[in-house]
């Protein structure tokens, strides 16, 4: 049957459409009423923490587990029931799976053999596929011969030689040691641009899918809480799930004080009130919270200030219509080489605020250290405002 992508509302055309897709095990929903659209050539990440649905989701796709409810497009033709070898999809999985008493070339061939390809066309896929994995001289190894990054590029050799319309990732880097996990990365994204076949991705690991996905679906108890590329996710989280999940960020708890056009006022207690930019409805008295990314807050230390302004910001913060000044005292530290990690407390209110520096900006790691009073200071345009 011929079939015809599903053209999307922007971009590319939809490759998978899942439409009110539902997952129940005994005891939890597992996926729940999830819609969700995947574009044709993009590296899609399904993210968020164990057990929120995304490998259920992913096998769903696959054909590996039957919905309870709503249905899988795939070009536009249903395949919600469709046994997995007739779907234009295949599978890498996080073990690999692959057949330790045959070579890479008999792995990589094995699906091809099922289905009764000739020998010659077989030999020429492998070959092919071998060699856009960097593989093509360990063809006659068996696997218990190879490195971890090795044998995931078998995996996905054996899965690439059948050219699946998708290609599904079931967290195919979790075995690696953090620095070929980081290497593996940034090959999986030059072969899915080469290729130009739609990837998606499961995985747990908040920097392995911004540093890889064209977009993201975070997860969270079979839901999707937001879809949207790295920087969006980053910059223009939707609540405080995705806010926290996304990297480090600080939150202050507060309530809208007034309300004035697209302008509004919060009570921030031991901040005072902070006047922000706001494109959503809200009404005096409203519970909000307030974030900002540790890397947003400059800092510096308090004496360098001088008498009189250092005693004034020890008790209650500095706010005008662009900034924030505060005065805090450090209280951890952490080194990472290139960057410093520290969490401060404000010293009006208690308040904790992380802050992160690129230790290259510094003349020396020294700089600061625990129990030293500083002066923090950021933008209100960089903070968030979020409602839920």
């Amino acid at each position: 049957m011929t079939t015809m992508p599903v053209q999307g509302q922007n971009g590319p055309p939809t490759v998978v459409r899942v439409e009110r897709l539902r997952k129940v095990f005994p005891g939890v929903v597992a996926v729940d009423d999830v819609d969700l659209d995947i574009r044709e050539g993009e590296f899609f990440a399904l993210l968020g923490p164990s057990g929120c649905g995304k490998t259920t989701l992913l096998r769903m796709i696959a054909g590996l587990e039957i919905p309870d409810g709503g249905r899988i497009l795939i070009d536009g033709a249903d395949m919600t029931f469709v046994p997995p070898n007739r779907r234009p999809v295949n599978m890498v999985f996080q073990s690999y799976a692959l057949f330790p008493h045959m070579t890479v070339a008999e792995n990589v061939a094995y699906g091809l053999k099922v289905e009764g390809l000739p020998r010659e066309e077989i030999a020429r896929r492998v070959d092919e596929v071998l060699r856009l994995v960097r593989l093509e001289g360990l063809a006659a190894r068996r696997p218990e011969a190879l490195s971890g990054g090795q044998r995931q590029r078998v995996a996905l050799a054996r899965a690439l030689v059948k050219r699946p319309r998708v290609l599904l990732l079931d967290e195919p880097l979790s075995a690696l040691d953090a620095k070929l996990r980081e290497e593996m990365q940034l090959e999986l994204s030059a072969l899915q641009a080469r290729l130009k076949i739609t990837f998606v991705i499961v995985t747990h690991d908040q920097d392995e899918a911004l540093s890889m996905a064209d977009r993201i679906a975070v997860m969270r108890a079979g839901c999707i809480e937001q879809v949207d590329e790295p920087e969006g996710l980053y910059e223009r989280p939707v609540n405080r799930f995705v806010a926290s999940f996304i990297g480090r960020i600080n939150m202050l708890e507060g309530a809208v004080r007034d309300t004035t056009g697209d302008r509004i006022v919060v009570d921030v207690a031991g901040m005072g009130r902070l006047p922000l930019a706001a494109d959503m409805p809200l009404t005096r008295g409203q519970a909000v919270t307030l974030a900002i990314r540790p890397e947003k807050i400059a800092m510096r230390r308090l004496a360098d200030l001088g008498a009189p302004a250092a005693n004034g910001l020890r008790q209650r913060a500095q706010v005008d219509a662009d900034r924030v000044v505060v005065a805090a005292r450090v209280s951890e530290w952490a080194y990472y080489g290139d960057i410093s990690y520290m969490v401060t407390h404000t010293l009006a209110a208690g308040l904790r605020l992380a802050v992160v520096f690129a230790n290259a900006t510094r003349e020396t790691v020294e700089a600061f250290d625990i129990g030293d009073e500083v002066v923090l200071s950021w933008r209100l345009a960089d903070m968030l405002l979020l409602t839920s």
